[in-house]
């Protein structure tokens, strides 16, 4: 599973860009989408590096994630209670694990927003015209991309 988080605006941007983006829901900066490993969402997380920020998710910090800013239909948040009464999970953390290990999907729950909006980190970004190699926010993050969304739970 990746994290993908928009970094950058797309005013001044290419039409392809634009589309990419929106096919994954991605229409803010600051929020955020969980997407399977697989060769389309590769492809298009690709084509969108520059602006975007990704990685690797693991369970414990997307738990958090969805704790915190996971919401449902009505801007309702997203709590135990809903995932134990209308899924076969028992609780966040236990989704979180099927979801990071391939055996559940985000729309298991069927109420809940696929998109989930982040606060700005904390202490900011670095820069946003640099790559995560080069000192900025940008492109592949791999494992670290956990530390970024727990600096925007």
């Amino acid at each position: 599973m990746y994290a993908v988080v928009q970094v950058r605006g797309v005013v001044n941007t290419g039409r392809e860009i634009k589309d990419t983006l929106k096919m994954l829901r991605l229409h803010h900066i600051n929020h955020c989408v969980i997407v399977p490993d697989t060769p389309a969402y590769l492809g298009m997380i690709r084509k969108v590096k520059d602006f975007v920020a990704y990685g690797e998710v693991d369970a414990e910090t997307l738990a958090t994630v969805l704790r915190t800013r996971g919401r449902l239909t009505g801007d309702q948040k997203l709590t135990d209670e809903y995932i134990r009464e209308n899924t076969r999970f028992g609780s966040i953390e236990e989704y979180a694990q099927a979801l990071v290990n391939g055996d559940a999907d985000i729309k298991d729950v069927a109420e809940m927003k696929p998109v989930l909006r982040l606060h700005p980190p904390r202490k900011g970004y670095k820069t946003i015209k640099r790559t995560f190699q080069q000192g900025g926010a940008l492109g592949y993050y791999g494992c670290e991309i956990n530390d970024l969304l727990h600096k925007m739970r």
